[in-house]
């Protein structure tokens, strides 16, 4: 039988191995040395994905061939006033309240408790059929790994997919994605003699992710800077620099900016932004406890961004489309569009870059939020375009792996599991593309905080979620 402490013994090794999206080396060099180690047949393509085979048992040959899969990077974030090299310091973590929880950084649950599990069932002596244990790169980043697989690289035709994040619920089909870039040019000015210059600083956000977490009312830190920006714009402020945010599928947790302001009006700017600040924090109250304002005087600047400039950025970060576009109209509660206003960057010759990403279960939608997003950068001046388009994953009722999964649950915890889609991009859409015959679910053990400091892992649930796991790939037949 599976435990859960063996799963989660390998977790904590891979919670020392660095795997941030596009640097899975040192993950993908672990993933051969087990498999060799364990003397199991194992392949890497040229994309690095990697896949590890545990034959069948004695007497199972004839049981037809589970993939089990997951992805091998993780989304690396931390709060800012936190020294952690994600490149080489494993990621520290504490066990608090029944949760395995990184405080200052992201844990990297999503999605190696996935990984973890894999190989405990790839060391087993579990009764099992052939089971082909799939390992993906880069599917923070634009899914690029399930992109670049090739037919024949797996053999089974069903798969289950450990990317998922509520224990109880199995997932049946997933948002399809795009990513929308904005790129401004700016002129400079040299700064008056008598200006000011003061640092604003939106920070403690909660985040998450920008699936699972945009319709739960958390504050966007870039989009309120440019809220505050835009409101003193007529004292003709202008922008020294600006950054917020990080990686398209996080909401922003944090956004800065130095800007100028004329003789005079420095101290109507620190009044506005105190009163700013006090009325954004009754806003969020409920969904943003912990949000921080600081205003502070910075150094004087020789340049700063010309006013025609700084108002075409400030406006269009204000104005850009952020959160939900629509609910579904088929499922109960789910969101079928969003958008993020995901990160804003200061770049050499004179730019600044917007990343943003859209979300929808249907492509027309999603093109349409893209679309959308584009128009109102391009209205401000930007040159915009989209990239990294991935399908949704459209729900099978008939699903025999959903019959099976929705068994076992009712026979090991008498209860009936939810089904249900997401509105997070999984990489099941992509492998139908390659294989269309695929028969796919998606479970796994409950994570909050996914994407954002905090990440936390409940124990209990992980504990039903190896057991779910282990009776699914025994009972198959």
């Amino acid at each position: 039988m599976l435990s859960s402490d063996r799963v989660l013994q390998i977790f904590e090794e891979i919670t020392r191995i660095p795997r941030e999206s596009g640097h899975e080396e040192l993950i993908i060099a672990y993933l051969q040395n087990f498999a060799s180690a364990h003397a199991l047949e194992c392949k890497t393509d040229e994309a690095g994905n990697v896949l590890i085979v545990k034959p069948a048992s004695e007497g199972r040959h004839d049981v037809p061939a589970i993939v089990l899969q997951s992805h091998s990077d993780m989304v690396c974030e931390k709060n800012s006033d936190v020294e952690h090299d994600f490149s080489r310091d494993p990621i520290r973590y504490e066990f608090r309240d029944g949760w395995m929880i990184a405080p200052d950084t992201t844990l990297g649950a999503d999605c190696g408790i996935g990984i973890a599990a894999q190989l405990a069932v790839l060391e087993s002596d579990l009764p099992t059929g052939r089971i082909e244990c799939l390992f993906t790169v880069a599917e923070e980043t634009g899914l690029d790994g399930a992109k670049a697989l090739k037919p024949g690289f797996i053999t089974g035709k069903t798969l289950i997919n450990l990317d998922s994040e509520d224990e109880g619920e199995l997932f049946v089909g997933c948002a399809g994605g795009l990513d929308t870039t904005a790129i401004f040019n700016y002129s400079l000015d040299t700064a008056a003699e008598d200006d000011s210059f003061v640092s604003l600083r939106i920070f403690n956000g909660v985040g998450g992710h920008s699936g699972d977490d945009i319709d739960k009312g958390r504050a966007n830190a870039v989009q309120l800077l440019a809220r505050f920006l835009y409101s003193v714009l007529g004292m003709g402020v202008r922008l020294v620099d600006i950054d917020g945010g990080n990686k398209r599928n996080a909401i922003a947790r944090e956004s800065r900016c130095t800007i100028a302001v004329p003789a005079g009006n420095l101290s109507v700017i620190k009044s506005d932004f105190e009163k700013f600040a006090s009325d954004v924090k009754s806003e969020y109250a409920v969904a943003e406890p912990g949000l921080s304002f600081e205003i502070e005087d910075a150094l004087k600047s020789e340049k700063v961004i010309c006013p025609e400039d700084t108002a075409r950025v400030v406006t269009a970060l204000f104005a850009a489309p952020h959160g939900v576009l629509a609910m579904s109209m088929d499922i109960n509660g789910l969101v079928e569009t969003s958008t993020n206003l995901a990160s804003v960057k200061m770049q050499e010759g004179r730019k600044i870059r917007v990343g943003t990403s859209q979300r929808s279960s249907i492509t027309s939608a999603r093109r349409m939020a893209g679309e959308k997003v584009k128009a109102t950068f391009e209205l401000a001046g930007a040159e915009v375009t989209h990239e990294s388009e991935y399908p949704g994953w459209q729900p099978n009722m008939k699903s025999r792996i959903l019959d099976e999964s929705i068994r076992a649950y009712r026979e090991l915890f008498g209860v009936e599991p939810v089904v249900r889609a997401i509105h997070a991009g999984l990489e099941c859409g992509l492998f139908l593309d390659i294989y269309p015959e695929l028969d796919m679910i998606s479970f796994g053990p409950t994570l909050r905080g996914v994407h954002a400091p905090g990440e936390r892992l409940e124990l209990a649930s992980l504990e039903k979620f190896v057991k779910l796991l282990d009776k699914i790939i025994t009972d198959f037949r």
